[in-house]
């Protein structure tokens, strides 16, 4: 599933708001520096989405606060 996520990085608390269908915006602690807030967004959704961290892929917006986000889903045998 495919995601549109507005980062908002250096907020107090880490928190995910859902504003539409596939839109996001997600407050995390990190700062946007050497990728840290990337990280810490990797870690939300997965929490969030209550999948491991490496289904969560930013597609694109790597150095943007807006990015476009893949969530993988877990495979049950």
């Amino acid at each position: 599933m495919r995601i549109s996520v507005k980062v908002k990085p250096k907020s107090s608390r880490e928190l995910i708001e859902k504003t539409g269908d596939s839109d996001y915006v997600v407050a995390v602690k990190s700062a946007a520096v050497e990728g840290k807030a990337n990280e810490a967004l990797v870690k939300v959704l997965a929490e969030y989405f209550d999948v491991p961290k490496y289904l969560i892929s930013i597609i694109s917006g790597h150095k943007n606060r807006k990015k476009i986000v893949d969530v993988g889903e877990v495979n049950s045998r």
